[in-house]
């Protein structure tokens, strides 16, 4: 009977969240149209929305650890759902992440991830597509940000490993900036499919920064250890067992 309660309150949480994004869109068209700091205050807009019913609707917490980062830097993040995304751009004044190409078509999702910055890249040409975003900064026609890059390439279940892709190594190498790692319990009450939603405090973690100039085996290495380490931290914070994987 309890879960079916949560499961139907799940249901009426989940409704209420994609309703509430063409909302947001609508009200701040005009803004953003006239300029990207207006789809940046949409967006923040609707991820404090999702946040605030989250609790009341299904009671789950989100909590923010750490010093999320407001300068120009990369942020590498693991992904367990789409509540991370949620929780990690409201964390950070301006970010951007790498997306793919294909995304852009999404309705409403496309036209505000593009607007705010995000890089949308198509496999094999993501070298290039950071090129032009730097030489865009530089001269202005794109405003500077916190990028956010998800190591693994994918969402990934709780517990589950996969191997950090050597795309965010050529990244930091390629930028020069400081890296942010960030790690998650998110998918332990918001899982990448289905309709539940568990109650709880969903955390994300913005660990101490890791400088630049490693080469991009010691810095892939790093970063792997520091983001998985605080996860499954956090996993079993929540209560996660790798046997539940």
């Amino acid at each position: 009977m309890k879960y079916a309660v949560q499961w139907i309150r799940s249901l009426l949480f989940n409704m209420s969240m994609y309703l509430a994004m063409p909302v947001y869109a609508i009200v701040y068209l005009p803004w953003a149209i006239i300029s990207p700091q207006g789809a940046v205050a949409a967006c923040h807009g609707y991820c404090r929305y999702v946040k605030w019913t989250a609790g009341w609707m299904i009671g789950l917490r989100c909590e923010v650890r750490g010093t999320p980062p407001t300068d120009e830097v990369l942020v590498a993040a693991k992904h367990q759902s789409f509540l991370d995304i949620i929780m990690i751009y409201d964390a950070i004044p301006r970010g951007k992440f790498i997306m793919k190409a294909i995304l852009l078509y999404a309705p409403i999702l496309g036209a505000y991830a593009y607007r705010i910055g995000c890089i949308p890249v198509n496999r094999g040409k993501r070298g290039a597509a950071i090129s032009k975003m730097l030489a865009d900064v530089e001269k202005g026609d794109k405003l500077p940000g916190q990028l956010v890059i998800y190591s693994q390439g994918t969402r990934l279940a709780p517990g589950v490993k996969k191997p950090y892709k050597v795309g965010t190594a050529v990244l930091y190498k390629q930028l020069g900036q400081p890296c942010y790692p960030v790690a998650t319990n998110a998918g332990v009450f918001w899982p990448r499919r289905g309709v539940y939603r568990a109650p709880g405090t969903a955390v994300v973690e913005f660990l101490p920064p890791i400088a630049p100039g490693l080469s991009k085996e010691n810095f892939l290495t790093q970063l792997e250890t520091e983001v998985e380490s605080a996860s499954d931290r956090l996993l079993e914070e929540a209560g996660f067992s790798s046997v539940d994987a």
